[in-house]
């Protein structure tokens, strides 16, 4: 997406001025259409006129004929330019909402992965396709009914002039009454549209988790608690929605009622002017035409008050997205760092007041793999997402000379290899999911993780499609296939949160024997449960109770009892047994 550089995309205006050449368009096709439309009230009151003159017997049928035909041609001029304004109006807001997602999308991936997830993927959903539709909507009838409708409205009132001017001065009196109404009616649109807005995300998420978690919910008898919930997320959405709705849709009728008053004067000032007693004198022709023409201006003239509530839902929609509007830095290539050293000195993490954990000190050197384990929600996750920087930490984290702290993201990704919990695999083929676009034989990477044989024997090979979240796999398939997708972008600092949970023994120690040659240049924080392995890593961390003990396999088997007491309980103390 090519974009100017003065281009500023948290400026409406600047989306505006990028799409000078439909706007242009539009202007043209819509000066035609709107002053076309100018022929069609004095079309009606010529034809009354002629319909008139020929019961009279003044006129022919060939006289109005003529006029018919005439009507018809200009009735087709105005609507193939109605035809083409619709067209580049469209065309505008199209371009405009590809750009609008297209940075709103390139700048809520690189948010960190705390934020998004403070946020909630209700939120984000809304953010990312509703609060910019509306802002697309907005701008798109800001063009068709202030630009465009602004021609026909100028023109209607010219018209109106001319015929009478007493007449049309006092018929319109309740057009700015109108305009009047819809300003003031901003704050509670605004207000009722932000809680549509906030229900809209909170039911996305309620939907999503309930979707997620629907087994999870039937296995513990929790379903009725849930469906509770759920109800009173999707009451409360249901409520803001209609008054919402209510403001945005009950108001216009009320506008248009407002503006058609003045045609209370028209039937009476006008029938006058008919029989010759008023300000002016009129035929039947010029009375069908100044009442028409009236008429049509306020059907105009409602819509423009029709867009005070889109252009006000714009504004709430604008608002939630703007801080996320701004163009996106150009990403330079990685550039891998050499090996070195991780130390931590002192290291401490803490979401609020109470730490996870604390007092972690060690120095790792390229080669090393480095064995994290304790209880379950010890903190060895956190650990492992503190090299990511994502919040900040207590004490040191160094690689080689600089502080993790120190670096920008980019540098951080250059950095740290990261595997987490969830493979977080997209519903691509296999190749992809490996290469991530990289030039480069995904099969070496498969054979890594124990899984080429299992790709080989599949229909498509590594063309293979693996479903969203990888659903055609296994768990232990999915598990390995972003290990692989890790290893085929080295770091120097690898961390992988507990990499061989679903992966039975045998498949374990191929993976492991594969990444201890991997590793020979690299730093690796391995997080697991399963310590079939620990012996053979260069150093151990222990977490419990916010305490971490750092040693070799041996030392913890001598200085910590509950570490001790976890290595056994899986391998029966034969191997421990054996060494000693």
């Amino acid at each position: 997406m090519k974009l100017d550089k003065n281009f500023q995309p948290d400026r409406i205006g600047s989306y505006f001025r990028l799409e000078w050449l439909p706007l242009a368009l539009v202007t043209v096709s819509g000066l035609v259409y709107n002053i076309g439309l100018l022929a069609t009230p004095w079309f009606e009151g010529r034809l009354a006129q002629c319909l008139a003159d020929i019961l009279g017997g003044s006129a022919t049928a060939a006289a109005m004929a003529m006029l018919v035909l005439a009507y018809v041609v200009v009735t087709l001029v105005v609507q193939a330019a109605r035809f083409l304004k619709r067209f580049y109006v469209r065309r505008f807001a199209n371009n405009i909402n590809r750009r609008m997602k297209g940075i709103l999308y390139a700048n809520l991936v690189r948010q960190s992965r705390a934020a998004l997830e403070t946020e909630g993927a209700g939120e984000l959903m809304t953010k990312a396709i509703s609060d910019v539709d509306d802002c697309v909507e907005g701008m798109r009838k800001f063009t068709t009914e202030v630009f465009d409708t602004g021609v026909a409205l100028a023109g209607y009132t010219v018209m109106l002039l001319v015929y009478d001017w007493r007449l049309a001065l006092l018929c319109l009196l309740f057009t700015p009454v109108s305009y009047v109404c819809a300003a003031r009616m901003k704050k509670p649109v605004q207000r009722e549209g932000a809680a549509y807005k906030k229900a809209a995300g909170a039911l996305r998420a309620a939907t999503l988790d309930r979707a997620q978690n629907a087994a999870t919910y039937r296995i513990y008898g929790c379903e009725t608690a849930c469906e509770q919930r759920y109800e009173d997320v999707l009451t409360t959405y249901e409520k803001t929605a209609v008054r919402s709705n209510v403001w945005q849709s009950a108001l216009p009728p009320l506008y248009l009622a407002v503006s058609e008053a003045g045609a209370l004067f028209i039937l009476w000032f006008g029938a006058k002017n008919v029989l010759g007693i008023g300000w002016s004198t009129w035929g039947i022709a010029a009375f069908t035409t100044f009442l028409s023409c009236f008429t049509k201006l306020t059907v105009k003239a409602s819509k423009v008050a029709k867009l005070f509530n889109s252009v006000q839902k714009a504004e709430v929609s604008w608002k939630r997205i703007k801080p996320l509007m701004k163009l996106p830095e150009e990403l330079a290539l990685l550039a891998i760092p050499a090996p070195a050293d991780v130390k931590l000195q002192d290291l401490s993490f803490a979401y609020g007041e109470e730490p996870i954990f604390s007092g972690l000190t060690l120095t790792a050197h390229p080669g090393d793999i480095i064995g994290v384990t304790g209880p379950v929600a010890c903190g060895k996750s956190t650990l492992g997402r503190v090299f990511l920087c994502e919040l900040p930490y207590g004490g040191s984290a160094q690689f080689g000379q600089r502080e993790f702290a120190a670096l920008i993201p980019r540098e951080i990704s250059a950095t740290v290899g990261y595997l987490g919990h969830d493979p977080e695999l997209s519903a691509d083929t296999i190749q992809n999911n490996v290469l991530c676009g990289s030039e480069q034989d995904a099969m070496p990477w498969l054979a890594a993780v124990a899984l080429d044989g299992e790709v080989r024997a599949m229909e498509n090979g590594l063309n293979t499609v693996i479903g969203s979240g990888g659903a055609r796999l296994s768990g232990g398939q999915a598990q390995r296939l972003a290990l692989a997708r890790t290893l085929a972008h080295p770091r120097p600092v690898l961390v992988l949160d507990d990499p061989f949970s679903a992966l039975d023994r045998s498949t374990e120690d191929t993976v492991f024997a594969n990444l201890q040659a991997y590793a020979k240049d690299k730093v690796v924080f391995l997080i697991s449960h399963r310590l079939y392995h620990f012996p053979q890593m260069q150093q151990v961390v222990f977490m419990e109770d916010g305490r971490t003990t750092v040693g070799t396999h041996e030392e913890l088997m001598a200085a910590a009892p509950a570490y001790r007491q976890l290595y056994e309980s899986q391998t029966g103390g034969q191997q421990h047994e054996a060494q000693e």
